[in-house]
Parts: C-alpha cells; sequence; structure tokens
C-alpha cells in the first residue's frame, strides 16, 4: 500500500476501522510513524523508527522494530557459520533500517561496525547515539571501508528496482567475507552477484523480510510462522 506522507496519519486511523490489527511499515515512512504512536517500545525508541504497528482494541497504536531481529535471523538461517566475532563489519547507508542493523550487530559481539552514507550527517548520528563501536567513513572512502571487513551490509536503497545503481568500490572485498544486501527486488542484486564472483557468501534480503514479520504476525494472529523454504517460494511466487 502507497501512502503519501501527508496522509500518512489519516491512514493509520482509518486502517483499525476497516479491521486491520496491525501493519508493517517500510521507507519513507519507519521514522515518521514514532511520532503518530501512541505507545513505542525502547527498542524502536533507541533506534528511532519502527517497523511493526499494532493497532489495540483500546484504539491506540503501538509501535516496535523487529527489522535488527529479522536481519540477524536471516543471516544465520542463510549463513549458518556467521561468527559475529569474525570481524568488522562494513555498513552502507545510515537510514532507519541501518538504525536497527547496527544496533543488532552491536548487540550479537560485532566490535567493530563501519558506517558510510551518502549524507555523512547521518552516519554521525548514528555514531553518537552507539558509540565507539562504530568508525564512520566519508562516502568517497566506502570502498576502503569494505576492505578487511568479515561482514558487508548494504542498508541502502543502491541497486533497488527504480533507484540509482550501486556503484561502491568493491575491489578491497575478502573472498572470506559474508555479503549481504537487504534490497530484495531485484533479488540478485549488483552487490551479491559481484560478491559471490569474487568467491563471497551471500545472503539476499527476502528473509529479512520474511523473519522482521514473524514478532508482529505472531502479535496480530496468536500463532507463530516459520520461515522455511517453502515461504520463501510462495512469496516469490506471488
Amino acid at each position: 500500500m502507497d501512502v503519501a506522507q501527508d496522509d500518512l496519519k489519516d491512514v493509520l486511523q482509518m486502517l483499525p476501522k476497516m479491521g486491520f490489527v496491525g501493519v508493517n511499515v517500510t521507507v519513507p515512512h519507519k521514522e515518521t510513524v514514532l511520532g503518530l504512536a501512541d505507545h513505542v517500545t525502547d527498542r524502536a525508541a533507541l533506534i528511532g523508527a519502527a517497523n511493526t504497528l499494532i493497532f489495540r482494541e483500546d484504539g491506540t497504536i503501538h509501535a516496535d522494530n523487529t527489522d535488527g531481529y529479522g536481519f540477524i535471523e536471516n543471516l544465520r538461517q542463510g549463513a549458518p557459520d556467521w561468527d559475529p566475532a569474525a570481524g568488522p563489519a562494513a555498513v552502507i547507508g545510515a537510514g532507519g533500517a541501518a538504525r536497527a542493523i547496527v544496533a543488532s550487530l552491536a548487540e550479537v559481539g560485532v566490535t567493530e561496525i563501519r558506517l558510510s552514507n551518502r549524507t555523512r550527517a547521518r552516519a554521525e548520528a548514528l555514531r553518537a547515539e552507539f558509540g565507539p563501536k562504530v568508525e564512520v567513513y566519508d562516502w568517497v572512502q566506502a570502498g576502503n571501508m569494505i576492505e578487511g571487513a568479515a561482514l558487508v551490509v548494504n542498508t541502502s536503497t543502491l541497486g533497488m528496482v527504480g533507484k540509482p545503481e550501486f556503484r561502491v568500490p568493491l575491489d578491497g572485498l575478502s573472498p572470506d567475507a559474508l555479503v549481504t544486501d537487504i534490497v530484495y527486488t531485484p533479488l540478485r542484486t549488483k552487490l551479491l552477484t559481484t560478491a559471490e564472483e569474487i568467491g563471497c557468501t551471500t545472503v539476499d534480503g527476502l528473509g529479512m523480510l520474511l523473519h522482521q514479520a514473524v514478532p508482529g504476525f505472531e502479535r496480530w494472529f496468536g500463532a507463530r510462522p516459520e520461515v522455511d523454504e517453502k515461504t520463501r517460494a510462495v512469496l516469490l511466487s506471488a
């Protein structure tokens, strides 16, 4: 459902009246919905963005962020041997999804998180929030940031259908690195295909989409869905 920014508040008030018990929220509304929710979890407040809204029977809106959960579960499923302590993580982008991913990487034990964004101020804001584990690189140095990284993550829209191409140099990418892209349209992005040619293990973004929906689905309907190859196949065939 495409919703204009100016219509967001009215739409969120209308959906419960139509029988909706909740929704997932994506860009560009993840940060805006925090100001429209009646209750915000500590996790969503820390991240500064929400992707899951629950419409309660009393008419209030509960906001949470499950992006970090979905990201980590996708990595664990797609690359079972991934070790958070293996080395630095290089994160491209500093939007709402990046906030959740940086928080989750720090939580699972990644000790060095390198961050680069086209607007440096947004990356600096994340460093201010998450502390010395985060090191900011200028956008023109994003390729250098990747050198020696054990994990490379694209959290930006670069490479997405209808968005600018992914042009970050990958010359310094180690074949031992794990590379993931949260973009899932297309499923095989330029970042992933190039990384595979280098010899890297890659994990696409579809699994994050599926895993981040699990906690919300459970709260909406009282049942916890399983994410497996059958689930992926159903979504891909839709």
